[in-house]
């Protein structure tokens, strides 16, 4: 792990991260990136806190040997149940200069900004719901604001087999934007607390009373990142910039470009790394 320049690395369970990467590259195309997917253990949304954080530390330390001086967890769940202990526990071990993002925190930063009601409903998967993350970190910027929950175990699943269009996904849609609605009718800004959801929005923006706000975390985490290189130029010389991207997967790697381009929104050649 050495001081010279390398790309900056993005990490997800799965396929939701490249909806991150996408909005990034289109923000910052000058850097080089390197994407890697954790396909093989994927979903973590309803893994332990133990089991999610082991997982993301062995990604992270991969992406670090690989040249990555800073890693963005483009993954909701990674980042409610790992970023923590990583930054503050083994960081300071591996290498006090290596930096570890997430994507809950830009997404708390400016969310209150939105919402006139101070009612901001979350959705997402169960894993990070029961982190109680989004309430948590909403609370520090937005002390006054009250946040309502809502579970969709199902739509990840409806996204990753291509059932997003179908008449099945408008039922469990429908179904959980009832159920945050019912917590309270004055929530006027919603936020997808999963990088899968993007690819619902449509759907989402339907069954949703036509003044909420939705807020999607590609365009916000990419505009928080900039500013971050901005803020820290001794990071920022350490991102190589050749324009580059790369994609990794500890799945089959056709499996992989072949789901991969419905998320990035252009075809991808990945290749199979085992951890």
């Amino acid at each position: 792990m050495s001081e010279k320049s390398g790309p900056i690395g993005v990490f997800d369970s799965g396929y939701g991260g490249l909806t991150v990467l996408k909005k990034i590259r289109q923000q910052l195309p000058q850097y080089d990136y390197l994407y890697l997917g954790d396909n093989a253990r994927a979903p973590y949304g309803n893994r332990s806190f133990e089991t999610v954080y082991q997982y993301t530390l062995e990604c992270v330390n991969l992406l670090f040997n690989r040249g990555c001086s800073l890693v963005i967890l483009a993954c909701n769940t990674s980042s409610a149940k790992a970023l923590r202990t990583i930054q503050q526990k083994d960081l300071p071990q591996l290498n006090a200069s290596l930096r570890v993002l997430g994507v809950i925190r830009p997404t708390t930063e400016l969310a209150g900004n939105y919402s006139t009601s101070k009612h901001i409903g979350v959705l997402g998967t169960a894993g990070t719901i029961a982190s109680q993350s989004y309430p948590v970190e909403l609370h520090k910027f937005f002390p006054d604001v009250q946040v309502f929950q809502e579970a969709c175990p199902m739509w990840v699943p409806l996204v990753e087999n291509n059932e997003f269009n179908s008449i099945g996904a408008d039922y469990f849609i429908k179904k959980h934007i009832d159920n945050l609605m019912q917590q309270s009718p004055l929530i006027d800004t919603v936020i997808l607390g999963c990088t899968h959801y993007p690819l619902l929005i449509e759907k989402i923006k339907k069954y949703l009373p036509p003044q909420v706000s939705v807020l999607s975390q590609g365009e916000i985490v990419a505009q928080s990142l900039r500013s971050y290189l901005y803020r820290h130029p001794e990071m920022e010389a350490r991102c190589s910039k050749k324009g580059t991207c790369e994609f990794l997967t500890t799945d089959d790697s056709e499996n992989f470009d072949l789901h991969a381009a419905l998320f990035f929104g252009k075809s991808v050649q990945s290749k199979h790394i085992a951890l």
